[in-house]
């Protein structure tokens, strides 16, 4: 599905909602499993640390490293696609905002597991992906519209996550969450069940950087 999807993005023409979704969906689903296994062999390779068993901590950090070797060249892949093919096509603000968001979302996703100055690089490119959908968002999407709001939760989860800023992170949550709220007579039936389940995401994630978390926080969710 993504390699088809790839063939239409490369046409230079812009694409449907239809097929914005479906290569979202099917880059998302590529790098989903990927991402969730790094999470499982991180975890696992500070276990074995712990316990001192060197030889397996080698064979974990060893694929760890295929693990990010894909991660990177999904992320890569699709960054290319959004610069090269699929800004320059785009000719609506919520298509800007739509793509501008992605690029946040696959450089948050290198900023998860690149370090030192690598880290620096896709965090500060994913922040300025996150800043320029944000301003394209104000302009052209209600407070209410579901790629606005998903936006805030992504840029959100962004500035608790990887700039360590919780204070930052409930800020802009909380913004885009009682901003829709006072313009919820406004939303249509159409996008009704999709925004209220992001602010439903938005007010779970502020509800778990607000409480008394252990040391090392909670994991916030993202769209």
């Amino acid at each position: 599905m993504v390699d088809a999807m790839k063939k239409v993005a490369r046409l230079d023409v812009e694409l449907t909602v239809e097929e914005r979704n479906l290569v979202s969906v099917g880059y998302k689903n590529v790098i989903g499993a990927r991402r969730a296994s790094w999470r499982i062999l991180s975890s696992i390779e500070q276990k074995e640390e712990s316990k001192g068993h060197e030889q397996n901590v080698k064979r974990i950090k060893s694929y760890r490293q295929r693990v990010e070797d894909e991660l990177t060249k999904i992320c890569m892949d699709i960054l290319a696609v959004i610069d090269e093919h699929l800004l320059p096509s785009s000719s609506t603000g919520e298509s800007s905002v739509f793509y501008y968001k992605m690029k946040g979302d696959y450089y948050r996703y290198l900023a998860e597991f690149k370090t030192g100055d690598e880290r620096k690089e896709v965090a500060d490119q994913s922040l300025k992906a996150y800043e320029a959908a944000t301003s394209a968002a104000s302009t052209d999407l209600a407070p209410t519209h579901p790629i606005r709001l998903g936006l805030a939760l992504n840029f959100s989860v962004f500035y608790y996550e990887i700039l360590n800023s919780p204070e930052r992170a409930c800020h802009l949550a909380k913004q885009a969450f009682d901003e829709a709220i006072a313009e919820l007579d406004s939303l249509n039936e159409e996008s009704y069940k999709d925004s209220t389940l992001i602010m439903q995401l938005l007010r779970d994630n502020l509800t778990l950087w607000t409480s008394d978390l252990p040391e090392e926080g909670g994991m916030a969710v993202g769209v």
